[in-house]
């Protein structure tokens, strides 16, 4: 679907985090709709190397990549030589999607270097090239907010703090190009499985329920509610914040926020499955976010954003994905 007046045809478009998982959705996006677009793909990719909370500090995959037709570049952001390789291109546009989105990342000099340093090497490489900015930021700014509309952060880890700073960041360059900030707030759907651990929990638990289990919740699960987006809808946001009329942060969710709960009760439906649930402690309290709900009035207004899908919708699109991805993946052991 092509969602804005912009012809993407014949234009360079960048995605760091290419072979991640927003990032692949949006490479793909710009391969089918517009073909005779370049994009180019700029990726660490994943290695063995882990964080100390014993998660990859890499999600990229190949497989999220297979049948792109663009151009791959494997680099890490916060290489200057690396980030080198892109200037011989006469960029259009940037999706910065690559960043440490693993919000129980404890290493705060890791996660500043990565999220924040980085970020304005890329600002720079934008202003430079007179391409536009479209990068991710996220609900984790808010935190232990009441309130989720932006100028009302209060980020409770490292990780919102890195993208609040991002977007502090993005204001100094308000003024030499387009430059718009998504926060995604809980973003599911196809080709977020190799985020393992991290992915969200509409996969997790559908590959619990696949499995024969019982789906795993957090003691009062009907009560942590969260805005779940489709990530087709976040697609939507980055193509529509090409032509946003105004530079600034938009909060990218569906205004709604459902409990856990909906999702086991959602997928049970859809799975004609009706075992019970198993109740388990919460181990992240402090760090964790009980509640989200995005304020996206102003994203209707500047961005003509108007999210597609509810949260039975989205996940009745994905579940095809998430049962091949138990027979094909899970099922061997892949991830």
């Amino acid at each position: 679907m092509k969602y804005i007046q912009t012809d993407f045809n014949n234009k360079t478009i960048v995605i760091t985090g290419g072979a991640g998982f927003i990032g692949s959705n949006l490479a793909f996006y710009f391969q089918e709709n517009y073909p005779k677009a370049k994009v180019i793909v700029f990726d660490k990719f994943r290695s063995e190397e882990k964080f100390s909370n014993g998660n990859l500090k890499s999600f990229g995959h190949f497989k999220n990549l297979l049948g792109f037709k663009g151009i791959i570049i494997s680099g890490d952001i916060t290489s200057k030589e690396d980030l080198q390789r892109l200037e011989e291109y006469d960029i259009d546009f940037i999706f910065h999607e690559a960043a440490i989105s693993d919000t129980t990342v404890a290493d705060q000099k890791i996660m500043i270097d990565t999220n924040v340093n980085a970020f304005k090497d890329l600002c720079d490489l934008a202003v430079k090239k007179n391409a536009a900015m479209i990068y991710a930021s996220s609900a984790a700014t808010y935190g232990s907010s009441d309130k989720f509309s932006v100028g009302f952060e209060k980020p409770n880890n490292v990780y919102g703090f890195s993208k609040l700073m991002m977007d502090n960041l993005a204001k100094e360059y308000y003024d030499k190009l387009k430059i718009i900030g998504l926060r995604y707030f809980n973003v599911y759907g196809p080709r977020e499985y190799y985020k393992n651990k991290t992915a969200s929990m509409v996969l997790q638990f559908g590959l619990q329920l696949l499995k024969g289990e019982s789906a795993k919740l957090f003691e009062g699960s009907d009560k942590i509610k969260r805005d779940f987006i489709f990530v087709e809808d976040v697609i939507q946001a980055n193509i529509k914040a090409c032509e946003a009329t105004k530079n600034g942060v938009y909060n990218v969710g569906t205004g709604t926020s459902r409990s856990f709960q909906e999702i086991v009760d959602i997928l049970k439906k859809e799975l004609n499955i009706t075992r019970k649930d198993t109740y388990i402690p919460n181990p992240y309290i402090g760090q964790y976010q009980f509640f989200t709900e995005a304020d996206i009035e102003d994203t209707e207004k500047y961005l003509g954003f108007t999210p597609r899908f509810s949260l039975e919708d989205g996940i009745k699109a994905y579940l095809p994905e998430i049962i091949r991805i138990y027979k094909e993946e899970y099922r061997k052991g892949e991830g």
